[in-house]
């Protein structure tokens, strides 16, 4: 009886023990850190944009758009000295005119990206493209650096940096390049008036006459979709467009419809640069349109088959509209600028 009293006191003693140790690993154990909060940043979204979307899994934040900011004016996400502001210089409205870079402008809108539109989907997709593939960026380096190891874990509460990570960081600042503050957007808001010149430029955009508006349709001023502008009859290398990508015969010599909004920043003009001027612009629609399989349909119309004939007056007219989307607004904006 002795025994198994003290088999039950040793039973019952372990037991003790062993939810003591269980409790004192609890308590000993460090609670995992929680995120830090994150201030929203609300994008401004006009009444005739399409609507934002925004992915659930990279919501806008105060500090993503800094930390993306940061990263675009930084060459340390490339291997050969270059940053995306290299490309993407805020007075021409986010292109070049050297490597003609399509803008970054109201990006955060599209869904097409590239003047062949490789890529496709968010802007999440098109700033991993950039990552991985245009930089390679070596993301060691910036583990390594004083500066971005807290902030990437003050915006994503995780280590190491990811290359998901920087083109998430940077497709949250690109997200806020939005371009919505032109004369036109001014006119629109009941806040100045158009010259006589520009109305009718703006009348004339939107007619049969001028065309312009079924491929560059008011707000973003771009359709989101691919069309042969007739800048070319035969079709080589980079030139098939669209081709490249799908290997479709209907796609040969597409192009990504570019944006209007701060054209007059954004020369030269098309996928190569070809057109120095609007001017020049205007006159391949107006008398020098080539005719090939896939040419756009808004060409082939009988108003059409020798060009849009307009006038010295009429073709003044579309330059002075045109340069009413001119943002100085944007192309000044501080929280847009070298931090």
């Amino acid at each position: 009886m002795k025994s198994l009293k003290y088999s039950i006191i040793f039973g019952f003693a372990l037991i003790i023990a062993l939810v003591a140790s269980c409790k004192k690993k609890e308590s000993d154990e460090t609670p995992a850190p929680s995120p830090e909060a994150l201030t929203p940043y609300n994008l401004y979204c006009p009444p005739y944009f399409p609507q934002l979307v925004i992915p659930a899994d990279n919501q806008l934040s105060v500090e993503g758009v800094e930390l993306g900011r940061k990263l675009y004016y930084d060459s340390i996400i490339s291997n050969d000295g270059r940053a995306c502001a290299n490309c993407h210089t805020q007075q021409y409205a986010f292109t070049n005119p050297v490597p003609n870079s399509l803008a970054h402008m109201n990006l955060a809108w599209n869904n097409k990206f590239l003047w062949n539109g490789l890529v496709e989907g968010k802007l999440e997709d098109i700033m991993a493209f950039e990552v991985n593939v245009f930089f390679m960026t070596n993301t060691t380096k910036l583990n390594n650096s004083a500066t971005y190891p807290a902030l990437f874990k003050k915006v994503f509460n995780s280590t190491p940096i990811t290359t998901k990570q920087v083109a998430y960081a940077l497709a949250q600042f690109v997200r806020t390049q939005a371009s919505t503050n032109s004369k036109f957007d001014k006119y629109l808001r009941y806040e100045t008036t158009l010259t006589s010149s520009e109305m009718n430029g703006f009348v004339l955009y939107n007619s049969e006459k001028g065309d312009c508006f079924h491929c560059h349709s008011l707000g973003l001023f771009n359709d989101n979709a691919y069309h042969n502008n007739g800048i070319d009859s035969a079709f080589v290398g980079v030139n098939r467009g669209r081709y490249n990508v799908t290997g479709n015969a209907n796609d040969m010599g597409k192009w990504k419809t570019p944006t209007l909004r701060n054209v007059e920043l954004t020369a030269p003009y098309m996928h190569d640069g070809r057109f120095a001027t609007l001017e020049d612009v205007i006159e391949h629609y107006n008398s020098g349109v080539k005719q090939s399989s896939t040419l756009d349909p808004i060409f082939s119309k009988p108003t059409h088959l020798f060009g849009l004939q307009l006038t010295t007056q009429q073709k003044a007219d579309l330059v002075a509209f045109l340069k009413t989307l001119t943002d100085t607004t944007f192309i000044n904006n501080p929280a847009l600028s070298h931090p």
